[in-house]
């Protein structure tokens, strides 16, 4: 069983800054792209939003919700994906999720969850106001 495992959530103010970090292990064949989505409190039973994908090869995709703010990156020899936060807001709280997939990113698929799996299990991420 592939297992994803985040860390780096927690308390910040707002305007603060966050990295998570997302560590993999490398499929036996094929290739990873990578995702962060996330889901807002008491939004359970809602499709988890998309925050920003990359594919294997660098590519990256992020939300007009964070762009400007939030960059996803990959190191690929350490099997570990990044998102860096900065300029944090309240409506950013959240847990966040990591997520692969071997499917090649195609037609803006890359913000859609169904394509994703597995997943981590999240990281808690609480913005104050």
């Amino acid at each position: 069983q592939v297992r994803l495992v985040e860390s780096g959530g927690g308390l910040v103010q707002t305007g603060g800054s966050l990295t998570l970090s997302c560590t993999y292990p490398k499929r036996p064949y094929g290739s990873d792209s990578m995702a962060w989505f996330r889901q807002a409190p008491g939004k359970d039973g809602e499709e988890r939003e998309f925050v920003a994908a990359i594919s294997y090869i660098g590519n990256t995709y992020h939300a007009d919700s964070v762009k400007g703010r939030f960059t996803i990156s990959r190191n690929n020899f350490q099997n570990t994906l990044f998102l860096q936060m900065n300029s944090l807001k309240p409506e950013d709280t959240a847990v966040y999720y990591c997520a692969s997939t071997d499917r090649a990113f195609s037609a803006g698929s890359y913000s859609q969850p169904q394509i994703y799996g597995p997943w981590g299990q999240g990281t808690q991420v609480v913005v104050s106001s």
